[in-house]
């Protein structure tokens, strides 16, 4: 059963080395995405499942990184323990869980869940108390600068998506219509359906809490928790 959830973004400017001089920007972003994930490790879960989206559906995926593609030479390590050869590299949501989750207890054990990247298909979610850090972004057409240019659809869409979350509503986050996602160049729908799928068959109710829902840089970030009652 999920017992709780946090819902966060995966930017790699989340890092502050990573950021460099546009750093303080995010400040507030970082904050909310700590006490988010400090939400989720309160729940008492079994077991934490960190979901994010990659080219391999259920595939493991390594416990160490690096940051070297985005310019800075700093190794992460998710601590979700051995895997078997061929286990998948981190993608970069996985690297962002590593560096969220840095100074966090190693228990409860953490498993990694990569979902498809472009079918979203949803992973069978096992028993158990569990807690899921699901990580993805909004739309990246919020702005003339975003990286996918301005689309007036992007800021109806984000707004979409903070009210599911802000609400717990399974049901209309996974509704999001795949194509729009597509075109809005949204980085989160994969996750997020894992996220609406595991909660409806958890059959219990959310208290939710939409901590932060703003698009710096023109793309939409949103941070929320979701607590079973």
């Amino acid at each position: 059963m999920l017992i709780a959830a946090a819902v966060v973004p995966h930017p790699p400017v989340l890092v502050p080395e990573v950021a460099q001089g546009f750093s303080p920007d995010l400040d507030s972003l970082r904050a909310a995405c700590g006490t988010a994930v400090g939400r989720l490790y309160a729940a008492g879960a079994d077991e934490v499942l960190i979901v994010g989206a990659g080219p391999q559906q259920g595939t493991e995926v390594v416990s160490r990184g690096s940051f070297r593609a985005y310019g800075v030479d700093l190794d992460v390590d998710g601590q979700w323990g051995p895997v078997t050869q061929g286990a998948a590299p981190m993608t970069l949501p996985f690297l962002i869980a590593a560096w969220l989750l840095r100074d966090r207890p190693a228990e409860p054990v953490r498993r990694p869940v990569m979902v498809d990247e472009h079918s979203g298909a949803s992973p069978a979610i096992a028993g158990g108390r569990q807690a899921m850090l699901v990580l993805g972004d909004g739309s990246a057409s919020r702005t003339p600068q975003a990286p996918g240019h301005f689309d007036e659809r992007a800021e109806a869409y984000d707004a979409a998506v903070a009210r599911a979350l802000g609400t717990a509503d399974a049901a209309a986050l996974a509704a999001l219509e795949p194509g729009l996602s597509r075109e809005l160049h949204v980085a989160g729908l994969p996750a997020w359906r894992v996220l609406a799928a595991a909660a409806t068959a958890s059959g219990v109710e959310y208290d939710a809490d939409l901590i932060y829902d703003q698009a710096p840089y023109g793309v939409g970030y949103f941070v929320a928790t979701w607590l079973a009652r």
